[in-house]
């Protein structure tokens, strides 16, 4: 008899224990439910345990993001995360912060001493349970298992298959790679098109559009578009009101992956997909991106395009942005190289009233290069010594163009771009002696740069290579010019050994 009774106890017991199993991994969390922001915080994970719910530690150990990633893929790729109530600021938290599922407002955040950042409140009903789905959904649902709030209709900048998009839906990009606050870039429909644009701070005020879809239809709304849909197999496209598709995604899917279309920093809107069974040292691939160049797609009166104002925006090879200051320019915010560039030196028209003269100033030339919106004036017929004449005697020229004629700028100069197809050159003006007219026509982010009192005032650029050798080479180098001007005022072609030890960009136009 007492044998049958542990049997019985034994066999109750390893099934409770399966249930408990099973309720552990369902990925599904009861009200009262909470992690706090620390290291090694747990997290909530979907059935499969490829998505988890929680705190992702920033690169300060001591801030957190609350958001769900992929977790079986080394990179832990984020592809929802809560923005607070201002999306402007960083949504980054510090340690000792607390999400707990509540009844009343579903997932609340809170600081360590208690105060409320973030909540997915603004539903009606009363949640009874939250569960991580194995799309990367996260699902809040009362006890009839009825949809309260979900994080795929509140998407931040990733979306995910078998997420649609409505027509009111927004995705929008973070600041940059690294700050996951509000950025400059939106995808959303607007009257049947999907569209891509650029807005301001901090009104939000929106841009022209870079990009649209062309699925409007002024004569018929019937056909126009009305949803983006990322199907389970991986497609992305663009579904009217008539039911036919028009489709995003290009050529064919590779299957066994996972995908994301992700809105970057930058501004380009990216499909990517990354094999399930990684072997390591792997990444995520394109499989295609809107627009085919940023560079040359924005054209927004307003604002500074995609790079910040004086800089220049060239494609790479994979179709994403690379923003550099054109010589004699640095960066406003060293720390920021997709921002603005600012002169070393100074252009403008003197108090006297007297104009500016070619005796005064002279031109870097960079081949392909504009800065289209920033048009004062335009001559034509005209040839290129006149229009270099032109701006060097025109106290307001900053720039002139050669294309067509000849086109006069001033600054800010906005929307700068790399254009192989435009068949022209840019002059930069610059006061003469303020510089060496061999230096490099691009000064990229983080480059050094030769120290000039002319052209920088307090500050010293320090680049990554061993700086007691390069000390000694710019020592060197230095004594020479000046030995070297004093017999010559032209300089050497081939130009300085300092400058032969910097990256140069003098072919630029490829």
């Amino acid at each position: 008899m007492a044998s049958a009774i542990f049997t019985l106890m034994f066999l109750a017991t390893m099934v409770l224990l399966q249930l408990m199993a099973v309720a552990q991994t369902d990925g599904s969390k009861p009200v009262g439910a909470s992690i706090t922001a620390k290291d090694d915080a747990p997290s909530w994970l979907s059935s499969s345990g490829e998505f988890a719910f929680g705190f992702r530690q920033m690169v300060n150990k001591d801030y957190f993001l609350l958001s769900i990633w992929y977790e079986k893929i080394p990179e832990k790729t984020v592809v929802w995360y809560a923005t607070g109530e201002d999306p402007t600021d960083d949504p980054a938290v510090s340690r000792g912060s607390k999400v707990e599922l509540t009844a009343d407002s579903g997932l609340v955040l809170t600081d360590p001493q208690g105060n409320r950042i973030w909540s997915s409140g603004g539903f009606l009903g009363t949640v009874s349970s939250g569960v991580m789905n194995d799309t990367g959904n996260f699902v809040l649902q009362d006890r009839n298992s009825d949809r309260l709030w979900e994080s795929f209709t509140h998407p931040t900048d990733t979306l995910l298959p078998t997420q649609i998009m409505e027509a009111t839906g927004i995705v929008s990009s973070r600041r940059t790679e690294t700050n996951f606050s509000l950025g400059r870039f939106q995808l959303r429909f607007l009257d049947g098109n999907l569209v891509l644009n650029a807005m301001n701070f901090p009104t939000k005020f929106a841009y022209d559009a870079y990009y649209t879809s062309q699925t409007s239809d002024d004569s018929n709304s019937f056909n126009s578009g009305y949803q983006l849909i990322f199907n389970e197999s991986g497609y992305m496209y663009i579904l009217r009101r008539n039911g036919q598709r028009s489709y995003l995604t290009e050529g064919t899917v590779p299957t066994d992956f996972y995908h994301r279309a992700t809105l970057n920093f930058d501004g380009v809107f990216t499909q990517y997909f990354y094999p399930k069974a990684s072997s390591g040292n792997r990444s995520w691939s394109s499989v295609w991106s809107r627009p085919d160049n940023i560079c040359v797609g924005m054209g927004s009166g307003l604002g500074s395009g995609v790079c910040g104002f004086n800089s220049i925006c060239d494609l790479k090879a994979d179709k994403r942005p690379e923003c550099n200051c054109p010589k004699g320019f640095s960066l406003l915010d060293q720390n920021d190289k997709y921002g603005s560039c600012i002169p070393d030196f100074e252009l403008g028209c003197r108090s006297d009233g007297l104009n500016s003269t070619e005796d005064q100033y002279d031109f870097t030339e960079l081949i392909n290069v504009d800065w289209p919106t920033s048009d004062y004036e335009r001559y034509r017929p005209y040839t290129e010594e006149e229009c270099r004449k032109s701006c060097l005697n025109d106290c307001l020229c900053s720039v002139a163009i050669f294309r067509d004629g000849c086109w006069k700028k001033k600054l800010p100069l906005s929307n700068g771009r790399v254009n192989t197809g435009m068949n022209g050159k840019a002059f930069l003006k610059f006061p003469k002696g303020s510089g060496p007219l061999d230096r490099p026509p691009f000064q990229r982010p983080g480059e050094k740069k030769k120290s000039d009192t002319k052209l920088i005032t307090g500050s010293v650029v320090l680049g990554t290579s061993v700086f007691v050798n390069f000390v000694l080479v710019g020592t060197f180098c230095l004594t020479s010019s000046f030995i070297y001007r004093k017999k010559t005022e032209k300089t050497p072609e081939g130009g300085s050994c300092l400058e032969t030890n910097l990256r140069t960009f003098s072919n630029y136009d490829q």
